[in-house]
């Protein structure tokens, strides 16, 4: 009896360090691959601005105000240096589930979500990618639709473009099927860092409030010659999202007012040997969720005792292009913008949410040199921005009695990556 117990407690020990050996032999599949950079941004202004993080992420110059003298208050230069750009990234490989090869990512800065908290750790990205071949469905913050990751401005400054190229990062579901050179892309996406904004001010709770996701759908053409060195991307694709801007009144009664947001993109990609050309054009209602002016008003008092009200979004117009030479050791480039508020559809009869609700229009011409030397970059950005800002609106929300602000930004950045 005591012979055939030992022998069992040797068969079990024996089957533990085989079980063991092979969660090692698993876990040892699993590969992380380290990468990210140091940056250091050193920047000066020649008026205020409208910006995040201690005017590190600029948006555009900040409106006259006159003093009684009629001084331009905003009109004081600044400066700052900053490195909370930086950002470690961590790329994970090598499991397998359902027959697919998974993948995941996490990327974290030093941007804070709030200028108290800057310095601090913040997450960019974090998902998990199940790939089938042709088929890919990805869950976990990424970057918004209408930011294109195979096509987006080279900027030096981190706004890459904004306002008028959709800036955001978001939680969503995202399923990709590839047709040869083509893929379809569907998405699912709520919000979290950005969101739209109402009279809480910037919060995904109106989005959460309508119990509803936003939906996108794109279709997008690559090809690519390795040999050559060229490519051509292309592609065009549409989001509609619900909002519910309020679940009391201000009387105190429940209400369900909805309003609905439609945005639609196209762009373009040529790579040659030594140049590329991007271009992209976006259309979108109440669109402040990516960064973009615009936004929505009150259109009617349906129950002024009850305080209950529809609103109206705001429709906003954007176009820019990008073109830069692909040198390995210098590049020169340069970005050019322009967006424009159009209004409602319906009279404004209340007030107007949204960001920069109050300028008609802006534009922005970056020129750049970037210089790389092995893993370091030097990198030189000269950002001019004229806002056209309104005293009044006309009937649809329209910003009118223009006054122009304008701000040119001298960036120097310095990269090590790794």
């Amino acid at each position: 009896m005591k012979r055939t117990l030992l022998v069992v407690v040797c068969l079990l020990f024996a089957f533990v360090i085989q079980a063991q050996s092979a969660d090692k032999k698993k876990k040892s599949d699993i590969k992380f691959k380290f990468s990210g950079f140091l940056k250091s941004d050193y920047f000066w202004d020649t008026r205020q601005t409208v910006s995040a993080r201690e005017g590190h992420f600029l948006l555009y110059p900040a409106p006259v105000k006159e003093d009684p003298d009629g001084v331009d208050i905003n009109s004081t230069p600044n400066f700052n240096f900053l490195s909370i750009q930086s950002r470690i990234r961590v790329d994970i490989s090598g499991a397998k589930a359902l027959n697919a090869d998974i993948t995941g990512k996490i990327e974290v800065d030093f941007f804070g979500q709030l200028n108290p908290n800057i310095n601090l750790m913040r997450l960019r990205v974090a998902y998990i990618n199940m790939n089938w071949g042709n088929t890919e469905l990805r869950f976990g913050q990424d970057w918004i639709p209408m930011f294109i990751t195979d096509c987006f401005p080279g900027t030096v400054s981190f706004n890459t473009g904004t306002p008028i190229q959709p800036f955001g990062r978001n939680p969503q579901i995202k399923l990709t099927q590839k047709f040869g050179k083509f893929k379809l892309i569907a998405v699912a996406m709520a919000q979290r860092d950005f969101a739209d904004r109402g009279a809480m001010g910037p919060t995904s709770q109106y989005l959460r409030n309508s119990a509803t996701p936003e939906f996108s759908l794109q279709m997008h053409y690559k090809s690519v010659n390795k040999e050559e060195g060229t490519a051509f991307i292309a592609g065009l694709g549409a989001s509609y999202k619900t909002i519910k801007p309020q679940i009391e009144t201000g009387t105190g009664y429940k209400t369900d007012e909805m309003l609905g947001g439609f945005k639609s993109i196209a762009f373009l990609k040529y790579q040659a040997k030594k140049l590329t050309f991007k271009l992209e054009g976006i259309y979108g209602q109440n669109i402040p969720d990516m960064l973009s002016i615009g936004g929505f008003l009150v259109s009617d008092s349906v129950d002024v005792v009850k305080g209950y009200v529809k609103y109206s979004t705001m429709q906003t117009m954007s176009f820019w292009t990008d073109i830069h030479t692909n040198g390995k050791k210098w590049q020169f480039g340069v970005f050019a913008g322009y967006t424009q508020n159009l209004g409602a559809n319906e009279d404004m009869v209340g007030p107007v949410y949204g960001l920069g609700t109050n300028i008609a229009d802006l534009y922005r011409v970056s020129p750049r040199a970037i210089f790389n030397a092995g893993k370091v970059r030097f990198a030189l950005e000269f950002e001019y921005t004229v806002a056209n800002y309104g005293a009044t609106r006309n009937a649809k929300g329209v910003p009118t009695t223009i006054t122009q602000a304008n701000n040119l930004r001298s960036l120097f950045s310095v990269y090590y990556f790794f």
